[in-house]
């Protein structure tokens, strides 16, 4: 497996550098995958995919927003074959990237794909993950609790301009805070923004990277990265918002007009199958969109978590309006 990884703005100077090259590598048998997982993630299953098929991938790794504008921008020509990641409400809404595909799973997913588009993956729940040792006594329940000034400085969150993960924070505060009308919702982020101080970090893996080294001492970010670092004995903890969890799928999808379809529909059908999602949640402290698998042990019940359900086509529709206000907001407070 050859593996890429692509931030900032280095993504945008190798992508111009190296597109004679992808294009070699689409004309042979190479199954690109485009993904905002981790490697850690990324690694044992596509090790597995490529021992049961042999077909060679090659992984592209960047934020989600990063990874959709990159595949938006190759539509006439597309290099990758598979986006592999990323919440449903985010793909939702860039969904004429993706060619339609129904997988066997569909039949016994928690979350069915109807309209064919997006594949459903794993369950994803927005949560906020503590560092034990830095905490001391400061109480973390929920949301409200990062308001403490003690914590000023010290939250760690991503720009949901670039993680999926992030925006899915910001929409699950904006429902949780909800009254009369999201005008409630958007008082809350801004408390928020001004005890962040300033900080807006580039990727998710900033954000759990951030609190296990004990930069932050609390970060917004989802469950599956979270609970890799209290499996491995890190000093940390999973907190799910008292006020409500929104658990969202993430997604996997064909992206339109691939060299490898044939292959891409392959892969889906394997990340999707009983198998793959029995190790995910084994492994990789996952948890399955599929009915008939065990739920994962040493995490929290989805039966006992309080959850809250937004308006999953609201929250898609409206994204770029979410993210243009959630962006001036910011600039507002700090970029005076």
């Amino acid at each position: 497996m050859k593996k890429v990884k692509w931030t900032g703005i280095i993504f945008f100077v190798v992508l111009l550098m190296g597109c004679s090259s992808e294009n070699e590598n689409a004309s042979r048998d190479v199954l690109v995958i485009y993904s905002p997982h981790t490697l850690e993630f990324i690694d044992p299953i596509i090790s597995e995919f490529e021992n049961e098929t042999n077909i060679t991938v090659e992984i592209i790794t960047g934020g989600t927003g990063e990874l959709l504008d990159r595949i938006e921008n190759e539509m006439k020509d597309p290099l990758g074959d598979v986006l592999w990641g990323g919440s449903l409400s985010t793909l939702e809404s860039k969904k004429t990237l993706f060619d339609k595909y129904i997988a066997e799973a569909n039949e016994v997913s928690i979350y069915k794909n109807k309209d064919g588009y997006i594949t459903r993956f794993t369950l994803v729940p927005s949560v906020i993950m503590v560092n034990d040792q830095l905490i001391g006594d400061i109480k973390i329940e929920g949301y409200e609790d990062l308001l403490n000034e003690q914590l000023k400085g010290r939250i760690a969150f991503a720009d949901p301009m670039k993680s999926s993960s992030s925006y899915e924070q910001l929409i699950n505060q904006l429902w949780d805070f909800r009254v009369d009308s999201m005008e409630d919702g958007w008082g809350y982020v801004e408390k928020l923004l001004v005890n962040m101080d300033g900080i807006l970090l580039d990727s998710s893996k900033d954000v759990y990277n951030g609190v296990v080294s004990g930069e932050f001492f609390v970060g917004l970010t989802f469950e599956d990265a979270a609970a890799k670092f209290v499996r491995n004995g890190a000093p940390v903890s999973i907190v799910y918002p008292k006020e409500g969890t929104i658990i969202r799928p993430d997604g996997v999808s064909v992206i339109k007009g691939t060299k490898h379809k044939e292959y891409a529909q392959q892969f889906i059908e394997f990340v999707t199958s009983y198998e793959t999602q029995v190790f995910i949640v084994n492994e990789l402290n996952g948890r399955s969109i599929r009915n008939d698998v065990e739920p994962v042990s040493g995490l929290q019940s989805l039966a006992t978590i309080y959850t809250v359900e937004d308006d999953q086509q609201w929250s898609s529709d409206n994204k770029v309006v979410i993210l243009d206000r959630f962006t001036s907001l910011f600039k507002e407070l700090y970029e005076k």
